[in-house]
């Protein structure tokens, strides 16, 4: 079973690095470019086929190491 989560800022949350890529996609050349955030993706592939197992697993994991729920929010999906 394939997984991905993705981990983004919560909204009010500064990301500075998503404005210097901004900055950076500007000096580029790159117009019409607005708010740019960053954020993180992981490709997991787990064993078994209970999909609410894997989905409890995976929410662990976020609330364990693979988020900051202070600051980020994330999304599981399962394929």
């Amino acid at each position: 079973m394939k997984a991905r989560i993705t981990v983004t800022l919560k909204n009010g949350v500064l990301d500075p690095q998503g404005k210097a890529i901004e900055h950076a996609l500007s000096g580029l050349g790159f117009d019409g470019v607005g708010q740019v955030r960053q954020g993180k993706l992981f490709d997991i592939e787990l064993t078994g086929t209970d999909k609410a197992k894997a989905e409890a697993d995976l929410k662990a994991m976020c609330d364990k190491l693979l988020a900051n729920t202070v600051i980020e929010n994330y999304a599981v999906e399962i394929a």
